[in-house]
């Protein structure tokens, strides 16, 4: 009993200083800030400010609820260490309440600018056609399975269907508190090794795929990048992919160019043309952002871990499911034989140690 009311106590101090760096009192202030906005009956006249007031009211009411919750758990470990029929029990409980403060930690890493936002991802095969595509599939379905196991939402912003099989690229948006934090450290090349499908003879076949991570950000978030009116130049198309009679009959897909960067984002999962123009001016405002940071070396620097440009030469993760079974990451050296797991939405492990390693 000694040694768990030794371990109870390590616990309860180490979540004590936890608390005191994510500064709660500043977090319920904000709170009743957020509390009193929601209340206000013209929130709603700006849609997109009234979906940001209530995801962070959300977000802080279940980080909050949260601390409540383990403190109070805290408490009722610590009145019956002593009581000895319940040693088995409480030495349970307090693996749980360890393994719920090592989550709760993992908070303590999302501090940059842009951690709280939603992220936006895209994923782009590379060389080696319908394999590459078909890979950059499964990509998709594992961060698809990971944002469900977060309970995030998703939605699909633009898609380029493989001839054959998977895609040739896609973007996508996570709607989720924190969800751009989680995600940014998934940038980079992820490679897979395999027995083709495609083959007859099921050759071993290595393809490569691009991982995108950005912050879906708003006119606030950017007050040195103006996007003036008369520098988009938009197009309008019939959509292929989604949205059934009515894409095919109406040009409701959008294709924006920002003449000064030269930057191009499509957008047509939508089956309104509005819809999908302010999806395309939220992919161009985060494009831009991430075009910023890669052109300033210096901002970069000052803000390490926050982007890391989506290039073919950042490989970060291999995934191994021939002759053995293995999935690794480069760069802090995690690796897992459950590939299956992994395939299916089982990050924690990878992104765990990520957030750990660029603080």
């Amino acid at each position: 009993m000694y040694e768990l009311a030794t371990k109870i106590k390590s616990i309860s101090a180490d979540f004590e200083k936890i608390i005191e760096s994510i500064n709660l009192p500043k977090k319920e202030e904000r709170l009743k800030e957020l509390e009193a906005r929601s209340t206000d009956p013209n929130l709603w006249d700006d849609q997109e400010n009234a979906r940001s007031v209530m995801q962070e009211l959300g977000g802080l009411k279940d980080e909050i609820s949260q601390i409540t919750n383990l403190k109070e758990e805290i408490e009722i470990v610590k009145s019956l260490v002593g009581d000895e029929k319940e040693a088995s029990n409480l030495e349970k409980e307090i693996q749980r309440i360890e393994k719920e403060i090592t989550s709760f930690k993992l908070k303590t890493y999302l501090s940059g600018p842009y951690d709280a936002k939603n992220a936006i991802m895209g994923i782009h095969a590379g060389q080696g056609g319908t394999e590459a595509m078909d890979w950059a599939s499964m990509l998709l379905r594992m961060y698809l399975r990971y944002a469900e196991k977060k309970g995030w939402r998703t939605e699909i912003l633009d898609e380029t269907k493989g001839e054959e099989a998977g895609i040739k690229g896609i973007t996508f948006r996570v709607v989720g508190n924190n969800a751009y934090g989680y995600l940014k450290g998934e940038v980079g090349t992820h490679r897979l090794v395999r027995q083709s499908p495609f083959n007859a003879d099921k050759l071993r076949q290595t393809s490569f795929a691009l991982v995108e991570a950005m912050p879906e950000l708003e006119n606030v978030d950017l007050p040195d990048i103006e996007i003036k009116d008369e520098d988009l130049e938009w197009q309008f198309f019939r959509a292929g992919s989604q949205g059934g009679q009515n894409v095919n009959k109406v040009s409701t897909a959008v294709r924006l160019i920002h003449n000064p960067s030269g930057l191009v984002v499509t957008a047509q999962t939508e089956r309104f043309q509005e819809q999908n123009r302010k999806i395309a001016l939220n992919l161009l405002r985060a494009r831009l952002w991430a075009r910023a940071l890669e052109e300033a070396k210096a901002t970069k620097k000052s803000i390490k871990g926050e982007y890391r440009p989506a290039s073919w030469g950042t490989q970060i993760r291999s995934y191994v499911l021939h002759p053995y079974k293995m999935v690794k990451d480069l760069r802090t050296g995690v690796e897992t034989s459950n590939t299956e797991a992994v395939l299916g939405g089982e990050l924690d492990e990878f992104i765990q140690a990520e957030l750990k390693l660029a603080k």
